[in-house]
């Protein structure tokens, strides 16, 4: 309960329990105990009375109650001052006066609430003796606490190595104190409300809870493509200071975004939205010469990240037109990627998806065609749009290696390996992310449910229930520290054995520009992408591992 409950006596009185399930749901006061009942009577919910000693004692109790898992449900008094009455608060850790008790990743179960149309934050929890108020309430959040209240971490060895999850709701602030009550009125009553209303989603939560083996792809994540484009930009911000202007998203990847924007980057749709002689950064995936034109007339200072790889299609492309070819851009119109090829020659150039377009294809001479392709598309796909340009035009051309990313092409192979014994493949990655969203189509097609998230709170607790054996991949514009947390939100739904099935190591490096490579001292930066550069050496890297 909130520690500013304390103010206002209560019965104690011991109610019986609902019938029981598999989650163990322990709730300090009446009041509170009846809004989960009300929530999630399914569930078998223990009054275990207000304060530390109470709390202690019920935790000794609980702790004989077999292996399931624990749910510590109540109110709580707000310390970070942006929360607000209503707002769930799921603990990270539990912090009491003897020491520091760690929760299970709460992240499933916060997406679960999120969708629900709730306000949730995760964070510390602290737990305190006595009422806390005033300047001590400021203490305790400057010491990193989210909220206070007056049991979990009392509560907390009950769990005894079971999944243990606490969810508070807050009733009263750092302005809305309960001692004050004409304040909090309206805020319990929110406060009671939302408890009711969040324990009532917990259901879908509480059915997913299960130990599970999780198998990670390798490789995975990040591509050097993606690591040289993301260290550009913030090489720019640590040596030039923000802003810095990023023409699209760098790479295709909301969380990569949001950081670089935390930092000071500003991502533009278009040249026009940067001020004239300011610094504009390409994105990973290519432009058009029409954009560098652009840039030129109004003054930008260009730092390009496009990707070598991508550099390496348009050279073909720029080669193919001087010869005078049709030129067969498989990949989906208006990607990013495709609109950068396809402006090194539009007169020339057409966008095809599928095999069925290229019956449609007009061309001048089907003696002179030649075919590219987007690099992040399915290997399967493209071979069969090819397969079929082949039987309308045998002479066509293609290019001297795979347009397909090495990277795109380990991480498919990689995901063909997991779908053979896995329940489910989970791909972590932002819905713009043509690569992430091939790898959920390679799953698919080789037999096994696969679902593409951006993150872990993404993750629906119903695509979890009978899945045993998880495989776990990320696309090439992810970091591997959303794969991390992934691991960990699934950790918290029981235990988990983690292992690795590799497919390939990849060795692939790529230079920074020299611009970027010299410290504001003229000292030789370190390049931790590596010492490969170019359209001409990424042709050469294309295929490899």
């Amino acid at each position: 309960m909130s520690t500013a409950l304390a103010a206002a006596p209560r019965a104690e009185a011991p109610e019986p329990s609902e019938p029981s399930d598999e989650v163990l749901v322990l709730a300090p006061l009446a009041l509170e105990a009846r809004a989960v009942r009300g929530g999630a009577p399914w569930a078998e919910v223990r009054r275990v009375g207000m304060g530390p000693k109470r709390a202690a004692r019920s935790a000794a109790l609980s702790a004989s109650g077999g292996n399931r898992p624990i749910l510590i449900a109540g109110f709580c008094g707000a310390l970070d001052p942006t929360l607000e009455p209503g707002d769930i608060v799921l603990a990270s850790e539990l912090r009491g006066p003897t020491g520091t008790s760690q929760c299970d990743d709460p992240s499933i179960l916060a997406g679960v609430l999120r969708r629900g149309g709730l306000r949730v934050h995760i964070g510390p929890i602290a737990s305190s003796q006595r009422l806390v108020v005033g300047e001590r309430r400021w203490a305790l959040y400057r010491s990193g606490a989210l909220a206070v209240d007056m049991e979990s971490a009392w509560l907390a060895p009950a769990a005894r190595r079971r999944p243990l999850v606490t969810l508070r709701v807050v009733l009263d602030t750092n302005r809305r104190e309960l001692h004050r009550p004409l304040g909090t009125i309206t805020g319990a009553a929110i406060a009671y409300r939302r408890l009711r209303r969040a324990c009532s989603l917990v259901e879908d939560w509480a059915r997913a809870l299960g130990s599970r083996e999780v198998v990670l792809a390798s490789p995975r994540a990040s591509c050097a493509g993606v690591e040289r484009a993301v260290e550009m930009v913030e090489r720019v911000l640590d040596d030039r200071g923000a802003p810095v202007y990023v023409r699209k998203q760098i790479v295709h990847n909301a969380h990569v975004v949001e950081a670089l924007k935390q930092r000071g980057a500003i991502f533009v749709d278009e040249l026009s939205q940067v001020p004239p002689g300011q610094i504009v950064i390409f994105s990973a995936h290519g432009v058009s010469p029409a954009v560098r034109l652009e840039a030129r007339q109004r003054g930008l200072e260009v730092i390009d990240a496009t990707c070598p790889l991508v550099a390496k299609v348009h050279a073909e492309a720029r080669r193919f037109a001087a010869a005078g070819f049709d030129i067969v851009l498989v990949g989906h119109a208006g990607h990013e990627e495709v609109e950068g090829t396809l402006g090194e020659a539009p007169d020339r150039i057409q966008v095809v998806a599928s095999p069925d377009e290229i019956a449609s294809l007009t061309v001048a001479d089907p003696e002179r065609v030649a075919y590219l392709s987007q690099t992040t598309l399915a290997v399967d796909d493209t071979e069969q749009v090819v397969g079929v340009l082949r039987a309308r035009f045998p002479r066509v051309a293609g290019p001297a290696s795979s347009d397909i990313c090495y990277a795109t092409q380990n991480r498919q192979d990689a995901v063909r390996a997991l779908a053979q014994d896995c329940d489910l493949i989970l791909v972590v990655g932002s819905p713009n992310s043509s690569n992430s969203q091939r790898l959920v189509e390679v799953a698919e097609r080789a037999g096994c449910r696969a679902r593409l998230i951006d993150d872990a709170t993404q993750i629906p607790p119903a695509i979890l229930r009978g899945a045993r054996r998880i495989g776990v991949t990320a696309g090439a514009s992810a970091p591997e520290q959303l794969v991390e947390r992934v691991i960990n939100a699934i950790g918290g739904l029981g235990p988990v054995s983690v292992s690795e099935r590799s497919v390939a190591t990849e060795t692939v490096q790529f230079k920074l520009p020299p611009e970027l490579r010299l410290r504001p001292d003229g000292e030789q930066k370190p390049t931790a992408v590596g010492e490969q550069a170019g359209a001409g050496a990424a042709a050469g890297v294309a295929g490899g591992v």
